[in-house]
């Protein structure tokens, strides 16, 4: 938005007031829903509805975890065989001979 259309408004607002008069200046809320005032330092105050959508939501969302971990588990676990470490020798894991001191 230019810098014009912003000075616009602001004078377009200014000239609402003052036609008003400052006795008649009304506050209205944004919608028809339930309206939470904020509070400093308090939880927020959830709606039924918000509960429900966020257990709906988290639901899903460990629903498409599990079900790809169970159905698809070389995401996660990798695409390649496990190596058999009783075939390693000593001097591959780092381990010094007996014999030495």
């Amino acid at each position: 938005m230019s810098s014009f259309g912003r000075a616009f408004g602001v004078l377009r607002a200014g000239t609402g007031l003052l036609r008003q008069g400052p006795g008649r200046i009304t506050s209205r809320k944004a919608s028809g829903g339930p309206h939470i005032e904020p509070q400093y330092r308090q939880y927020p105050q959830l709606t039924k509805n918000q509960k429900f959508e966020s257990e709906l939501i988290s639901g899903a969302m460990w629903f498409w975890i599990l079900w790809h971990f169970w159905h698809d588990p070389d995401a996660v676990l990798g695409h390649f065989p496990w190596p058999d470490s009783s075939a390693w020798t000593d001097e591959e894991l780092g381990i010094p001979p007996d014999d030495e001191q």
